[in-house]
């Protein structure tokens, strides 16, 4: 579908385009300090996932992205639903900005770290996770997927019917 491909598009080039300025920009250890504090860009390389876990395993999470594209690749044959690829190309973009960080960037393919730069409330990630744009639009297609999901959308464009069932006393 073209607006799950665009979406796609859209999501990686602009965290490719965020991660490039910020890895020519800013430099690790000095944050930079925006919003009244609200919002920190802070350069880190991280090799886990959310919060560094998994760090030990960064070769792990490829594999587990190439899952995840194979599988919107196999539902983009059934999908007839705009906000369903509005939310896939969302994800896709998602794992696809940070797979390309995994691929291409140090220490080597497979191997290597996700650059991220934003952090909420505090430079160094103390309340939430630091993330990156890609992380941001995995996290926001997974939510609409669950609300699509909760709200009866079904990716054929059709919607859910609820049925009553008739209970006996």
């Amino acid at each position: 579908m073209t607006v799950l491909g665009i979406t796609a598009v859209l999501a990686v080039v602009l965290d490719q385009l965020v991660k490039e300025l910020c890895t020519n920009g800013l430099t690790e250890g000095e944050p930079v300090r925006i919003l009244g504090g609200l919002v920190y860009l802070s350069l880190l390389r991280n090799s886990g996932a959310a919060f560094s876990l998994g760090s030990g395993y960064t070769w792990v999470f490829p594999l587990v992205t190439l899952a995840v594209v194979g599988w919107i690749g196999w539902m983009t044959t059934r999908l007839r639903s705009v906000p369903w690829a509005v939310a896939l190309g969302l994800v896709l973009g998602g794992a696809l900005g940070n797979l390309g960080d995994r691929l291409f960037r140090a220490p080597g393919v497979f191997q290597g770290h996700v650059v991220d730069m934003i952090s909420l409330f505090g430079p160094y990630g103390e309340y939430f996770a630091v993330f990156n744009i890609a992380d941001s639009c995995l996290s926001v297609g997974v939510v609409l997927a669950v609300l699509l999901e909760l709200t009866g959308r079904q990716r054929d464009g059709s919607r859910a019917v609820k049925t009553r069932e008739k209970t006996s006393a």
